[in-house]
């Protein structure tokens, strides 16, 4: 299955070779062809007309006319919502067609729904945005809309060898969104390519990826967090050596003990704030998945003081790395999708960095020995977009060997 390029398409547009109506008529066309076996869809008869570029949007996102289920029972009869969340309204600014919904983990946490990955069938698409990667990477739509609070965004696009964009937290207004930490949730978007977030970036907010040269990398290995499988290990000194020779200062990272101590400190945030935030599911706690009541009640427990030495570890860690780097370049995920659709993986390489609300782009491109998609994460400065994926788009050409 191979994912449906946004730049081609964009080409295709502006060129008069197709039609946003083609275009909505062929991800329909691909969606029936793929969609019994793939199941990243939520709901199939809900699928919206479109007149732009189609669209996928992750189903804790309110889309104008479709119910958001939130991949929980409790939601199975939520009437459609009356008005699109703040993101929504964002693309279709930009030239997007929300074609429907695509599947999410129970709200957005680990229980997994029924996507399977396109890259293969009888592995983890990863979560919680599964289907939203399984959409892009199938060639359904060259777009879709997902969220990270742990790794949710940068692990499936990493598992099922597509591109993603972890926004800056706080970016964009969450209105509209079913949320589970609020100091931790930030949008995501999946695409073919480094280069097509490049170009759906452009469309959204008016500005150009910048690409500076050449880019000063550090190289996270994440070897104190014990968890990064050989294959992936591998394909990051690989990448590392590609983008030196290219001309990019390389350099290790070498705070590893900040990133554990972030690592630790993301979790207790999360509790806390998803025990608040999702009250209403807590006190309905016996019928939520194991791991998602787990949470809740675990963040019910957890003291203030537990919580305020949690965020105070985070914002020191915010301190001690605000001048040392431009882009770090690490694993995405301990390594490839795990075999089995019961579990999503393990979103461990994510959650220093999202305590910290940088911005991060997957960037796919290595595979291990059984062709199993592995991908990269660049890590960029807060609020640093622009020059994040100025950086991502050099290293997937240099990378594709095509620099």
């Amino acid at each position: 299955m191979r994912p449906w390029s946004l730049r081609e398409l964009v080409q295709d547009l502006r060129q008069g070779r197709t039609t946003p109506e083609a275009a909505s008529r062929r991800a329909l066309a691909r969606i029936a062809e793929t969609d019994a076996e793939l199941r990243a869809w939520v709901d199939r008869t809900a699928f919206l007309p479109g007149t732009g570029v189609p669209l996928g949007v992750k189903d804790i996102i309110d889309l104008a006319g479709v119910p958001t289920r939130c991949g929980s029972t409790l939601r199975a009869e939520a009437a459609p919502a009356t008005s699109d969340a703040a993101i929504v309204t964002a693309w279709r600014s930009a030239g997007m067609a929300p074609l429907g919904k695509t599947v999410t983990t129970e709200f957005a946490f680990f229980a997994p729904g029924p996507t399977r990955n396109p890259a293969a069938l009888g592995h983890t698409p990863g979560g919680s945005s599964s289907g939203s990667a399984a959409a892009v990477a199938s060639g359904q739509v060259p777009l879709a809309l997902g969220s990270q609070t742990a790794g949710s965004v940068t692990r499936p696009a990493s598992y099922c060898g597509v591109a993603s964009l972890v926004m800056s937290h706080g970016r964009y207004p969450s209105t509209g969104v079913t949320g589970l930490s609020p100091s931790l949730d930030s949008h995501g978007v999946f695409a073919a390519t480094a280069a097509d977030l490049a170009l759906a970036w452009s469309a959204l907010t008016g500005d150009s990826a910048r690409e500076p040269r050449p880019p000063r990398i550090l190289v996270w290995s994440a070897d104190a967090l014990d968890v990064v499988e050989a294959p992936m290990r591998h394909a990051l000194t690989q990448a590392a050596k590609r983008l030196r020779e290219a001309g990019a200062t390389v350099e290790p990272f070498r705070d590893e003990q900040l990133m554990v101590e972030l690592t630790a400190a993301h979790p207790v945030v999360m509790a806390y704030e998803a025990a608040r935030e999702r009250s209403a599911e807590l006190a309905v706690a016996e019928r939520l998945s194991a791991p998602l009541a787990q949470l809740l009640r675990a963040g019910a427990a957890t003291s203030a003081d537990e919580y305020e030495t949690a965020r105070a570890t985070i914002a020191e860690g915010s301190d001690r790395l605000a001048d040392v780097f431009d882009v770090v370049l690490g694993p995405a995920a301990p390594g490839a999708a795990p075999h089995g659709l019961e579990a999503t993986g393990n979103p461990v390489l994510s959650r220093g960095w999202q305590a910290l609300g940088l911005p991060v782009v997957t960037v796919p491109g290595f595979t291990d020995a059984a062709g199993l998609p592995l991908g990269l994460q660049l890590v960029g400065r807060h609020g640093g977009e622009n020059e994040l994926l100025g950086h991502a788009c050099w290293a997937e050409r240099v990378l594709a060997g095509d620099s």
